[in-house]
């Protein structure tokens, strides 16, 4: 998953968080404020209709003329009276004033008031479940009681409180039960709240839509502006990167970046392909230090083992010189000495031009060449006064080969002085095979030797690692051997023989076809 993609969906979480955290608590808040609403509301019609029935009580009730649904109250001690035009008219006292108003809103849609008690006289103010709780909270103290209920499908709100007997009350009441300040009974009022509840949820979902389209705008906003200040960027400098060392001029617009933290990277990325450049620079004069070093040490090791062969010839030449000093006048000996003289001047060139073969310092160039021929010329140099060396070459090329010659003797030279070093002043036998493999010459140079240790196997390329006394080895032949093979994309590796003695063994692919 990419790190945009998980930036945005933790940015989308965060604010989902804090949203459901936010609509729940409006949404609770809603409900809260519309139940607090009705509960004034209900308390506001709970006190209208306590003063209506105060109102009654203090005029003694209510007389109505008597017409059909107008019916006498069988619970009132005077019922009804007849007036002076002999019309009949009937008693309303506060609780059937109440029922009946609580009639006429209910019709209304308005909600619904109650009278009831405990212990009610009149049957139809039985109390429900709610009422006959409320009640009996009242009795131990209780000033007031709140609920909302769900019947049939549809929300109120009951609202109850107490109704304290008073010297009014007693017009109608005359059981000598009733005192003045005892809780008779209560009044509940409902208030209907299925239009707050839906109009709470329209707002839920006004508000769900308005989170879900702020959480989708501020996603894309988030997403448009990572993708072009750092994604786009860093897309920018990771192919700088790639690009890097190939086109080194690429790196040269990223310190024209912004001064941000985006910009400040490729600021430093840019100072350090300044540093790389430089110390390749240093390398590479380095390395090519190293290579004619090692070039020189080899030469170094050679001059004992071919100052005989130069001291050889030139002793016998000026034997010949001072022979032919003293004896002038002899023809035959003139005729005798003067070929060995020239026997000894080709033998001594021909040593000195392979000495400057060896030392001369060429780059990495194909060039078509013998290579057996190659090989028994630096095999020569190697052994020269090594009587104790036994060569045992299998050449099977047979013919020129285009590969890098001069960097291919140079190889063969620091892998058979090595071998015979090896083999030290008790000698042994230097094998030196070639052969073509699949369109590779595959060349191998072992010894008779100790061999290499085990442990060191894995080291004996690496610069200046060496098993050799101070002053007989510089650690650098294997290392700069192995660096000329890879240069002609080829592989040198090492190890024992199954009879004692190192083995190694270079494969390099020939360029071009086979001559």
């Amino acid at each position: 998953m990419q790190l945009k993609t998980k930036f945005i969906i933790f940015i989308a979480l965060v604010i989902c968080c804090s949203f459901g955290v936010t609509f729940y608590r409006t949404s609770g808040f809603q409900e809260e404020l519309v139940v607090q609403q009705a509960t004034r509301q209900a308390k506001m019609l709970f006190h209208q209709i306590r003063i209506t029935r105060q109102w009654v009580a203090d005029h003694n009730g209510l007389f109505l003329v008597k017409a059909p649904g107008v019916v006498e109250n069988p619970f009132l001690e005077q019922g009804q009276i007849q007036d002076e035009q002999g019309n009949w008219l009937v008693k309303r006292n506060p609780a059937m004033v109440t029922r009946e108003l609580s009639a006429y809103a209910a019709r209304e849609g308005m909600g619904q008031f109650n009278v009831t008690s405990l212990q009610p006289l009149n049957p139809d103010n039985t109390p429900d479940d709610f009422e006959r709780r409320s009640l009996e909270s009242f009795t131990r103290g209780a000033a007031e009681t709140v609920v909302i209920e769900k019947v049939s499908g549809a929300h109120r709100l009951r609202y109850m409180a107490p109704l304290k007997v008073d010297s009014h009350c007693l017009n109608c009441h005359r059981d000598p039960g009733y005192e003045i300040g005892d809780v008779r009974g209560g009044m509940s009022v409902s208030i209907p709240m299925d239009w707050a509840f839906a109009e709470i949820k329209t707002n839920n979902r006004l508000l769900l839509n308005i989170g879900l389209a702020t959480i989708a705008i501020v996603s894309l906003t988030i997403f448009l502006l990572f993708d072009t200040l750092v994604v786009k960027r860093l897309k920018v400098l990771a192919r700088k990167m790639d690009q890097y060392p190939q086109r080194r001029d690429s790196k040269s617009s990223l310190a024209e970046e912004p001064s941000d933290e985006i910009g400040t990277l490729a600021g430093h990325f840019h100072k350090l392909c300044q540093r790389l450049d430089q110390s390749q620079m240093e390398l590479d004069a380095t390395r090519e230090q190293v290579f004619q070093s090692e070039k020189l040490a080899a030469l170094g090791r050679l001059v004992a083992g071919i100052s005989h062969e130069i001291n050889n010839p030139l002793g016998g030449m000026q034997n010949c010189i001072q022979t032919l000093k003293r004896n002038m006048d002899k023809p035959e000996l003139w005729a005798r000495y003067l070929p060995l003289l020239g026997q000894g001047v080709d033998r001594i060139k021909g040593t000195v031009q392979q000495l400057l073969n060896i030392g001369r310092k060429e780059p990495l160039v194909v060039q078509q060449g013998d290579v057996d021929g190659m090989i028994r010329e630096c095999l020569e140099l190697t052994c020269m006064g090594r009587s104790t060396v036994e060569v045992d070459l299998q050449l099977e090329v047979g013919k020129p080969m285009l590969v890098g010659m001069e960097a291919l003797r140079q190889v063969v030279m620091n892998l058979a002085g090595n071998a015979v070093q090896a083999m030290g002043q008790a000698g042994g036998i230097l094998r030196v095979s070639s052969r073509l493999v699949d369109r590779r010459l595959r060349i191998e140079v072992a010894d008779t030797g100790p061999g290499i240790a085990p442990e060191h196997l894995d080291k004996i390329f690496d610069p200046f690692f060496t098993t050799k006394e101070v002053g007989e080895g510089t650690g650098l032949g294997l290392s700069v051997s192995y660096s000329l093979v890879e240069r002609m994309d080829g592989e040198l590796s090492a190890h024992n023989g199954p009879h004692g003695g190192a083995v190694f063994t270079l494969s390099v692919p020939l360029t071009g076809e086979i001559q």
